[in-house]
């Protein structure tokens, strides 16, 4: 004996979509809760289904009076499709175009850059300055603790309070 599985909820989604499009009308959250278990959706949890699709824009809500109404029409999820094809295609667009202008910007920086040897020696000397710069930033470290702007500001420190 195999126990039975109940419904993931995409199963439970995609079964109260069928209840909407089978029947192209209009639903009390009751009447749904009739409809649901005929489709296997459990009464408990329809609300909390039927609410995530219309947080999906799958399924429409209107409050009429003091009754809130769903509905959902396959046009309509057609619709939205070609709405999100459409921004898809537009986001594309421009990500080819910024990609473009990106390759450009890039060749148009790699000109002038070219290996050559003057471009190596340069390199090398920067390379030494640099190494020549960061030796006498240590040393400046070292004699740091005997600078008199330093002691005179510790000084100044120590006397105020």
């Amino acid at each position: 004996m195999s126990k039975k599985r109940g419904l993931s909820l995409e199963e439970k989604r995609e079964k109260m979509l069928q209840i909407f499009y089978e029947s192209q009308d209009f639903f009390l959250l009751k009447e749904l809760e009739k409809s649901g278990p005929k489709k296997g959706v459990i009464t408990q949890s329809v609300k909390d289904v039927v609410q995530s699709l219309v947080d999906d824009d799958l399924v429409s809500k209107d409050k009429i009076g003091t009754s809130v109404y769903f509905w959902s029409l396959p046009s309509c999820a057609g619709n939205q499709l070609r709405n999100v094809q459409r921004k898809l295609e537009s986001d594309l667009q421009s990500s080819k175009k910024r990609f473009k202008e990106l390759v450009d910007q890039c060749n148009e920086l790699k000109k002038g850059r070219e290996e050559s040897d003057e471009r190596v020696e340069a390199l090398a000397e920067l390379k030494a300055i640099e190494l020549k710069y960061n030796e006498l930033k240590e040393e400046l470290k070292q004699y740091a603790d005997n600078d008199p702007a330093a002691f005179e500001a510790m000084s100044l420190v120590l006397v105020l309070p």
